[in-house]
């Protein structure tokens, strides 16, 4: 599949609003590691091979074991992902699948003690952040395997 259009250079303030979100989410305190994980888990759910591509590269840039990255879409079979993480994991697959169970009371009180409510809230943030994107790369089919990890990637 081609690139159908570059959406950053079409429309550059869709791009920076995005960008801004991002940088939100990075600033949030959370942990970059987590943050990560939340990242490459929606887009595995989306099916963003863009997205999967970058931040499993992200990921392992940043020191992420190969282990946890192949057994991502395992997590409730792996003992490799911390509670707090767990918890992120769940928080990330119920936002991403929302249309499906909205947000049942039982995993809210799941999710909840592993974060501060401040922390709740950049988590959610950092799921809808990834959500955009995948649509974005999905909609206008980015392409998987250009993505280079720098120093600190903004996306």
């Amino acid at each position: 599949m081609s690139t159908r259009l570059n959406y950053a250079k079409v429309n550059p303030a869709v791009s920076r609003a995005m960008y801004q979100l991002e940088q939100t989410v990075k600033d949030s305190g959370l942990e970059s590691s987590l943050i990560e994980l939340v990242k490459l888990r929606a887009s595995q759910i989306n099916q963003c091979a863009f997205c999967i591509d970058m931040h499993t590269k992200d990921a392992r840039a940043a020191g992420e074991t190969e282990q946890r990255l192949y057994l991502l879409s395992a997590w409730r079979e792996a003992p490799f992902y911390s509670e707090r993480e767990r918890a992120a994991l769940e928080w990330t697959e119920t936002l991403t699948l929302i249309a499906n169970n909205q947000v049942p009371d039982e995993i809210y009180e799941r999710v909840a003690p592993h974060f501060s409510q401040e922390e709740l809230v950049s988590l959610t943030l950092a799921v809808v952040a990834i959500n955009g994107w995948n649509r974005f790369a999905i909609s206008f089919r980015a392409e998987p395997g250009t993505y280079q990890p720098k120093q600190a990637a903004a996306h």
